[in-house]
């Protein structure tokens, strides 16, 4: 069973995903521009932006996750966005093995894993400081629907600069941010009932086939199989079950 709720945390999301035994989840996770940290049967990892939907193929029972902001986590977690993208990496691998597992066997040892997980989170970022608001602008702008060009001008910053504050924030460059996002808000739309041709008119496509030729790429699926998915499960960035062939909707 997968459960999420807002963080405590700024901008970020707590999630659960339990089951009574081990198992391969099946859920299929769709780019939308976060990083998370996860604690998945006592190991700890981060996920970086992806620019691919991800399918878990490892047997968990429990998992407890942080979702963060777009742009958040690299400042939190001490590492660029740009070395973790389309990856799972062992915390280990990024703090040592003695600080990563501490944090897991306190993690692990705790009542509740994910309130445990949040409130580490929440007394590492009172060390950290707030998140960029500069960052957050580029994702504010870009997730409404603003040019790149128009971004970088209305914050003051080149382009150039812009695309090299992205690959450290974001893990890719502000063109695919803006189309991931983008994505985003086409698939909130199908989820809220809406059809493919109107989402994708709404969300800033071109035309259905344009909201279809992303989907398959980012994805991994068609909007008519996410939509049908997406009416009888939650959450929207973890389906089970979706149809992935490339042939299963003509737009």
């Amino acid at each position: 069973m997968y459960e999420e709720r807002p963080a405590r945390l700024d901008g970020a999301v707590l999630w659960t995903r339990t089951a009574p035994a081990p198992v391969v989840s099946g859920a299929l996770v769709v780019p939308d521009g976060c990083m998370d940290l996860i604690w998945a049967d006592g190991r700890l990892l981060v996920a970086g932006a992806d620019t691919r939907a991800y399918r878990s193929e490892e047997a968990v029972a429990r998992y407890a996750g942080l979702r963060f902001a777009p742009g958040d986590a690299p400042h939190l977690l001490g590492v660029p966005a740009r070395d973790l993208r389309d990856r799972r990496v062992d915390l280990a691998d990024l703090w040592g093995a003695g600080p990563a597992r501490r944090l897991a066997a306190r993690i692990g040892g705790a009542p509740d894993p994910a309130a445990a997980l949040e409130a580490y989170a929440l007394h590492r970022a009172a060390g950290t400081g707030p998140p960029d608001p500069l960052l957050r602008a580029v994702a504010a702008r870009l997730g409404a629907g603003r040019p790149v060009g128009e971004t970088a001008d209305a914050l003051g910053l080149g382009v150039r600069r812009l695309h090299r504050l992205s690959l450290d924030a974001f893990g890719y460059g502000p063109q695919t941010l803006a189309r991931v996002l983008r994505l985003q808000r086409a698939l909130a739309l199908l989820r809220a009932g809406l059809r493919p041709a109107e989402a994708a008119t709404r969300a800033g496509y071109t035309d259905q086939a344009h909201l279809t030729r992303d989907t398959r790429a980012l994805a991994g699926t068609t909007p008519g199989a996410y939509a049908r998915v997406a009416a009888d499960q939650e959450p929207p960035g973890a389906l089970e079950s979706i149809e992935t062939s490339a042939n299963s909707e003509i737009p």
